[in-house]
């Protein structure tokens, strides 16, 4: 990945207002299409996930790259200003960049921006590692990560799309996995769990499912 191709990615959480329910049919169909129709000619990609039911604190999700954070910042604005955007609040937010791997030995981009079809599954992933991380020597950090990705790479059933949050948001890291199969996932995290990098992980929560849906779908799927 060159510094050219670095781009913006940002996970927006929302929850619903209860009213949003109240509302007739038909307006919830005319706002879906609204909605729709701010997202398809934002010209920023996008992702759109339902989390209605799997957790207490998130909805659904959108899920923006692009290479400027002013044109995300425009699109979410402009949903706001909808009728659905009247109802809607944010829960979680998180701000990455993409940028070349300090570990891998080669690199062919990200998962969704190296043209990956989108999957069923989301799993968002923000972490902080440990001060003492930072203060082995690089040689023994490639060390450690060499034995991580090779993990990674026994669950090919599981894309990695690892962003960068230094400096622009709270976190380190932002791992965004996508899978048809959760159960793979769980496995491949419960291995992870065994290697010697996840003893320099600080804080790694929330992880927050997300299953794919058309945006249209998932408006009129939240009551």
């Amino acid at each position: 990945m060159s510094e050219e191709d670095r781009q913006f990615f940002n996970f927006s959480f929302f929850k619903v207002d209860p009213k949003w329910r109240w509302m007739a049919d038909l307006a919830k169909d005319e706002s879906a299409k609204e909605v729709e129709n701010i997202l398809t000619h934002s010209g920023i990609k996008y992702r759109s996930y339902s989390a209605l039911g799997l957790r207490d604190d998130a909805e659904f999700l959108l899920w923006f790259a692009s290479d400027n954070i002013e044109q995300i910042q425009d699109v979410v604005s402009k949903i706001y200003l909808t009728v659905f955007g009247k109802y809607i609040f944010p829960t979680h937010v998180y701000l990455s960049n993409t940028r070349p791997s300090l570990y891998a030995k080669s690199s062919s981009g990200h998962g969704w921006l190296a043209g990956e079809e989108q999957k069923k599954y989301v799993i968002v992933y923000p972490f902080i590692k440990t001060r003492e991380w930072y203060l082995l020597p690089l040689e023994k950090r490639k060390e450690m990560m060499d034995d991580h990705i090779k993990i990674g790479q026994k669950y090919p059933e599981v894309i990695l799309n690892t962003t960068y949050s230094f400096g622009i948001h709270d976190q380190d890291f932002m791992l965004a996995f996508e899978t048809d199969r959760l159960d793979k996932f769980q496995d491949l995290i419960m291995d992870l769990r065994e290697t010697r990098v996840s003893a320099y992980i600080k804080v790694d929560t929330p992880m927050i499912v997300g299953i794919k849906k058309d945006i249209i779908s998932l408006v009129k799927s939240l009551g």
